[in-house]
């Protein structure tokens, strides 16, 4: 099995007409794309296929297509792509409705998907973009710090941003001391670039 060809799958799904929800924060969107920038500068991270996971994978749903049977299909193309990894085993689809930019306490599905984070019946959670989680970076934030003090860690890996909150370099930040992140500056989803 080729590693890439998992990684090229859940790409394809990214760009699917379904996943076109855009952030509203121009803050977010710029943030975002400088982390996107950074990360072409390092030995880039993401979940190993041969580490056995629980995955969840979460859904943002608004159907901008005309076709009625697009939900079946981009659940599919999930589990065609999780299929390439022997040891990942889909536990379940986690799918909240709606156009805007959510909150994650609006988002009954989000929420039953952390529970079961909590519950031990995922240890991965693959969704297509950090904005169909949540408007808030904050929000993000603290949830992948919350995900990754269990033992063992909860990753979340975000397919259009190539983002898996689990990597080396994030580390230090999944685990600085302070509650909550610093809302006085401009909010960091990047550690400096190593030398």
């Amino acid at each position: 099995m080729d590693t890439l060809d998992v990684y090229k799958s859940l790409e394809a799904i990214s760009s699917s007409p379904s996943s076109f929800l855009i952030s509203d924060d121009p803050k977010l969107a710029r943030m975002i794309m400088q982390h996107k920038e950074w990360l072409k500068n390092i030995r880039h991270e993401r979940p190993n296929v041969t580490t056995p996971f629980k995955i969840g994978v979460y859904i943002r749903y608004f159907n901008q297509t005309k076709y009625d049977n697009y939900l079946s299909y981009h659940k599919k193309q999930f589990e065609d792509s999780i299929a390439l990894c022997p040891n990942w085993t889909l536990e379940d689809f986690y799918i909240d409705e709606g156009s805007s930019v959510p909150n994650m306490e609006s988002s009954p599905a989000w929420c039953r998907l952390l529970t079961d984070c909590m519950n031990r019946k995922i240890d991965l959670i693959i969704t297509q973009k950090i904005s169909n989680v949540s408007k808030s970076i904050d929000e993000i934030t603290i949830c992948a710090r919350l995900l990754a003090s269990q033992d063992p860690p909860i990753g979340i890996y975000f397919i259009s941003e190539d983002i898996f909150t689990l990597a080396s370099y994030y580390q230090e930040d999944l685990h600085d001391t302070y509650l909550l992140p610093n809302t006085s500056e401009t909010p960091k989803i990047s550690a400096p670039v190593e030398e």
